[in-house]
Parts: C-alpha cells; sequence; structure tokens
C-alpha cells in the first residue's frame, strides 16, 4: 500500500510539473509578439471613417516575416455588434507581407468602415488578431469598444450630375450634420446617391462655432462650397467633390467685414470679405475616402 501511495504521487508531481513547463512554454510563445489595437476615440458618425490604430512588437528574438499561409491572412479583426452577433466582412483586406526586426515595433493604420459592415447605429466591439505561420499560432490585442450614432442635420440638397463630368449616378445629395463633443461641436458632410443607397463620404470638415449657421453654395458643376465659423473671428471654407472627395479648403480671417460665399458672373463660387489666412489644396483627403474604393490594403508604417 505504501509503495502504491508513493507510486501515485510521484506521477502525480511529474504530471504537475509538466503541466506547468507546458504552461511555461505556452506563456513564452504568447509572449513573442504583442499586439495592440487603439482607436483616437468613442464615438463616430455613421459611414464616417473608423480607423483601427494597430502596433505589432516583435519578442521573439529574432526577426520575423509575417505573411498569410494555408489561406489564413496574417491579419484581421474579430467584430461584433452590440447584441454580441458577428459582423462578417463586405470587402476582403489585401495582406502584404510583413517584416518585423527583432525588438521593434511597427504601426498600421485601417480603415474599418470599407471593410466591414459598421455603419449600423450600436457599439461594436473590436479585436485585432496576428498570425504567426512559422508557430501556426493567433497572437490577440485586447478588446476595444466604439460607438456609431449619427449627427444632427442642419442642411440638406439634391443636385444632378454633370453629364461633362464623367461621374456616375444621376444625382447626389449632399447634406451639412453637426455632433456635439465634450470639449467642441463638429460640422460633418456627407455625399450620397440616394437612388443607390450609396454613400461616398461621410467626414468631418471642423470644428465649428455652434450659433453661426454655415453658408452652402453650389458652382456650375454642382460641386458644394462651404464657409463656416471655425472659432471667433476665424472662417474655414471647403469645396466638396461630386464623390465626396475634399477638392480645396483655406481659412480666412475676419477683418473689418466677415467673409462671405458669392457667385461670379461665370458660375465661380468665390469668399468676399476677410484675408486669407492658411491656404491647403489637396486632390484627396486621407481621411474622406469613397466607401465605393478599394479598400485599403496592409497600411504604410506611420
Amino acid at each position: 500500500m505504501q509503495l502504491r501511495a508513493f507510486t501515485i504521487v510521484y506521477v502525480f508531481m511529474k504530471l504537475r510539473w509538466a503541466l506547468v513547463g507546458l504552461g511555461f512554454i505556452a506563456g513564452s510563445a504568447s509572449a513573442q509578439i504583442q499586439v495592440e489595437l487603439k482607436f483616437p476615440r468613442l464615438q463616430y458618425i455613421a459611414y464616417e471613417p473608423v480607423v483601427a490604430n494597430l502596433t505589432i512588437t516583435n519578442l521573439a528574438g529574432r526577426d520575423v516575416d509575417l505573411r498569410d499561409a494555408g489561406g489564413q491572412p496574417w491579419f484581421g479583426f474579430e467584430v461584433t455588434g452590440s447584441e454580441g452577433q458577428s459582423i462578417p466582412l463586405i470587402s476582403k483586406v489585401a495582406t502584404e507581407p510583413l517584416n518585423v526586426p527583432a525588438g521593434q515595433r511597427v504601426a498600421r493604420k485601417i480603415n474599418l468602415t470599407p471593410v466591414y459592415g459598421v455603419h449600423d447605429f450600436g457599439t461594436y466591439r473590436v479585436r485585432a488578431h496576428i498570425y504567426f505561420g512559422d508557430l501556426n499560432k493567433f497572437f490577440y490585442s485586447q478588446t476595444k469598444v466604439f460607438e456609431v450614432t449619427d449627427a444632427r442635420p442642419i442642411w440638406q440638397k439634391t443636385v444632378g450630375v454633370p453629364q461633362e463630368g464623367g461621374v456616375s449616378g444621376n444625382a447626389r445629395t449632399y447634406s451639412l450634420m453637426t455632433n456635439r463633443f465634450p470639449d467642441h461641436t463638429s460640422l460633418y458632410v456627407r455625399v450620397e446617391d440616394k437612388d443607390s443607397g450609396m454613400v461616398y463620404a461621410t467626414y468631418s470638415l471642423g470644428q465649428l462655432i455652434a450659433f453661426d449657421q454655415p453658408q452652402a453654395e453650389f458652382d456650375r458643376s454642382n460641386q458644394l462650397h462651404v464657409l463656416y465659423c471655425a472659432a471667433p473671428r476665424m472662417w474655414s471654407y471647403a469645396r466638396v467633390g461630386l464623390n465626396g472627395e475634399l477638392v480645396s479648403r483655406a481659412s480666412f480671417a475676419e477683418t473689418k467685414s466677415r467673409p462671405r460665399l458669392v457667385h461670379a458672373d461665370d458660375g465661380v463660387i468665390k469668399v468676399a470679405g476677410g484675408m486669407m489666412d492658411t491656404p491647403l489644396t489637396q486632390a484627396a483627403r486621407d481621411n474622406a475616402p469613397k466607401l465605393s474604393a478599394r479598400p485599403p490594403g496592409a497600411p504604410t508604417d506611420n
């Protein structure tokens, strides 16, 4: 009986230390790649770009090559809705291979809006994962939460699409909306084709002083021109294209006269009054992508 009891205890102790050893090994493996997920803020407007900031840290002690293997993409997200339902992919994200040097970290920005159906109002939970093919193992970030809501509409108008513009569709509906944050109010623009249900873009034009109504005008190409008060005695101007692209913007300081939009005889919209402060022109705005465009792949470093 004593020998049998000793044998049982001996086997139990070996099994216990084996499990501890396995736990140590698993813990070491799980620490080889760290994945961190962050969102710039907790609340977004429906169809606004929801940009996930992903940081990958290599603690494997050697360079790591992250690549698709066996049909499994090397990175992805698990997205669930307010009721715990899984939110499926609506467009595949291209995943180019990534080399992470030993001891280094790389950062990526991925716009979830064109990739997942996160357009409905509600709360979404997101967890990022990295697949390391050499170990046939997944590494996960902590779960982060964001909310999708809608802004307060203050202006809306539907216009036709000029035939000579080379733009698809027959009409565009432009909307201006405001959303109140804890420390400021933002002015949003949305461009959509209500006949087809296509929302081309939704994004913030910037901070708005709430008691001043923005001025909105259309030029002969039916591009939208918006002039709004962004700060005391400071005005912001933006021109928005038919597919939601931010064509140009500028700032004006109020002088003896308040800036205002005026129609020239040739159909051009100009800003009269005030003094131009900081002009800025660009063909497209990074945080205002068209949802119909091909979604970004593994984006570039910050």
